[in-house]
């Protein structure tokens, strides 16, 4: 049986040691990180677990990571849903189209009135829609889950180590934004922020995630308070993970606008991380050298397309073959004209 060591213990890496055991693989799997499990960008992401994306490729994957998301259940995912919200005729046409695909796609999308969430403000609003199936997750918690799983099924957990170090018949590249530095990928890393405020009185329990379409400000309940993410003006590629207060003062003033209760609140912790960007938006998984394979660059999307991932790329590695179809990730299709970009990276 090959030996298979596996470089990142964040979600991805721990999600393909996971179902590499649950496979039979546990004996000869090492998932191993530099620094610890859940330390990267796994540790700093929103937690958000959603399939309206814009792509049939991205739904398919997120619906089958959905539901591994559903059977985790409570308190590791919520089930709270994912509410986009449209203030111009514009966003709702976007909304409407994708709407259209998923629908044919089989998520169940469903216009609602937005005042259904206790003290959203809604007066601006021109339409919503809402897939209950998808909620939030805590990415630290889940990640430890999936080694711990992993572990306690033959595999073996190495931290502050190099994969580089270890002798593999197989090395599995998934550390995100430091990819690149172990085998050659179009892989940039892309600086963001996020917003964690003090608790607020009264905050509905089953609050979704909810994003502005026009302006991709979204917002979730995390700790009692609020968690604020939203894509920036100007792109910060690089690796210094800082966070800029300006952005933090106006994303404070967007929540008091949409949730007039925490227009005073104050921040609790703000923090950065990196996205694993890819030109196209879209992760490269498969074969990238001799005895190399690559799970990476998903461009802010790896927490919540995890499960599938994992369960896709350990078929792939024990048999040869996946039967959930990764043709559209390969490296390969940068070789050619540019392919179907995703355009909600949140």
């Amino acid at each position: 049986m090959a030996r298979i060591v596996i470089a990142g213990a964040g979600a991805v890496g721990a999600s393909i040691a996971y179902h590499l055991v649950r496979h039979g693989g546990g004996g000869e799997v090492i998932v191993c990180d530099s620094a610890e499990v859940a330390s990267g960008a796994t540790g700093k992401a929103m937690g958000g677990v959603r399939q309206q994306f814009s792509t049939a490729p991205e739904v398919r994957l997120a619906q089958a990571s959905a539901r591994f998301f559903a059977e985790l259940g409570a308190p590791l995912f919520e089930q709270v849903g994912y509410l986009f919200l449209a203030t111009t005729e514009e966003g709702f046409a976007r909304l409407a189209e994708r709407r259209r695909l998923q629908l044919d796609l089989g998520v169940p999308v469903e216009g609602v009135d937005p005042a259904f969430v206790r003290g959203l403000r809604t007066d601006d609003v021109l339409a919503a829609f809402i897939c209950r199936e998808d909620g939030v997750a805590d990415p630290t918690e889940v990640t430890r889950h999936l080694v711990r799983e992993a572990v306690a099924g033959g595999a073996e957990l190495r931290e502050h180590t190099d994969a580089r170090d270890l002798d593999a018949d197989v090395l599995v590249v998934a550390c995100g934004a430091a990819s690149p530095e172990l085998v050659d990928l179009p892989i940039r890393p892309l600086v963001r922020q996020l917003v964690d405020t003090e608790p607020v009185p009264g905050l509905p329990v089953d609050l979704p995630m909810t994003i502005e379409e026009e302006t991709g400000f979204h917002f979730r309940r995390a700790g009692g308070g609020f968690r604020l993410a939203m894509a920036e003006p100007t792109l910060r590629w690089g690796t210094e993970e800082a966070v800029d207060e300006s952005l933090v003062a106006d994303w404070l003033e967007r929540l008091g606008h949409r949730f007039p209760s925490a227009a005073r609140i104050r921040v609790a912790h703000a923090w950065a991380g990196l996205y694993d960007m890819t030109p196209d938006a879209h992760p490269i998984i498969g074969w990238v050298g001799d005895g190399v394979y690559a799970a990476c660059g998903f461009s802010g999307h790896g927490f919540m397309q995890a499960p599938a991932v994992g369960a896709a790329v350990a078929e792939e590695l024990l048999t040869g073959n996946s039967s959930f179809d990764l043709s559209p990730y390969r490296l390969e299709r940068f070789n050619g004209e540019a392919v179907f970009p995703e355009t909600l990276v949140l």
